[in-house]
């Protein structure tokens, strides 16, 4: 975690300048496909031990090969929800499937062993689904524990990364220069949906959360350069910190911030 805050730069205090290629080849998870889904499946169940790796005695150039990882993580994650969101007849899809499935066992009827799914997983699947936001309730789910579950880790080694990786987003965005280096139009809608992804990790992580006076995220700067892009490609990313994060209804947060956000 030490080297990755070293990578995307050292004064924390001041929001550090800093271009993050997100359009590498090593942005690549597993090479795609069933690679690139089985490899962000086990990044997501081994959060803890991701984190615990970058802080280890890597190269700048390892550092931000696992900065760009841990972005695609968090783009996956973003990605996902958004198509959960737009598609919510999926927990009655879901349903009906199980109702069809119980009918034919029922009835003695043949199945395809390999293409249905049992009771427990069912079961499992339904409880994810039931989440408005089921990727990113899991990605936050794992980074709490990690913190809960690593005392002798100072918080900060955490929440500094996170609020560093927000504000090279947001640099990133606002600033003309460093946009027109992307190659890429998807690279916009990533690099925003990686700044609201570690805004919500950060606020479900820092005691007092992102939106309070004494988060190191400019919340109103975040907001302002989604809202600059057009509403087709960021209501979704607004909704999520509306509904996802923890502290936006707290008495720390601001008028200006919710009023933002309304």
């Amino acid at each position: 975690m030490g080297n990755l805050i070293k990578v995307l730069g050292k004064d924390l205090e001041n929001c550090p300048h800093f271009f993050l290629d997100f359009e590498s080849k090593s942005r690549e998870l597993g090479g795609g496909g069933e690679g690139a889904r089985a490899t962000a499946a086990a990044a997501l169940r081994n959060m803890g031990t991701g984190m615990v790796s970058l802080s280890g005695p890597e190269s700048c150039k390892r550092d931000n090969a696992l900065a760009k990882q841990f972005a695609e993580i968090l783009h996956l994650t973003l990605s996902f929800d958004e198509l959960k969101m737009t598609n919510p007849a999926i927990q009655n899809d879901f349903s009906y499937y199980r109702r069809t499935i119980s009918r034919n066992r029922i009835n003695n009827l043949q199945l395809d062993a390999e293409s249905e799914v049992n009771n427990e997983m069912a079961n499992r699947m339904s409880l994810f689904y039931a989440e408005a936001t089921p990727m990113l309730k899991t990605l936050s789910n794992a980074t709490t524990k990690f913190v809960s579950e690593n005392k002798t880790l100072p918080i900060e080694d955490t929440t500094d990364c996170l609020s560093t990786m927000a504000c090279v987003c947001r640099v990133m965005l606002e600033t003309p220069e460093y946009r027109s280096r992307f190659t890429n139009t998807e690279t916009l809608l990533f690099c925003m949906r990686v700044m609201v992804g570690v805004i919500i990790l950060y606020d479900h992580v820092h005691p007092v959360g992102a939106f309070a006076k004494t988060s190191k995220i400019d919340m109103k700067g975040c907001i302002k350069v989604l809202k600059d892009q057009p509403s087709t490609s960021t209501e979704g990313l607004l909704n999520a910190l509306r509904y996802t994060t923890r502290h936006l209804n707290d008495d720390t947060t601001s008028k200006q911030i919710r009023a933002l956000l309304q």
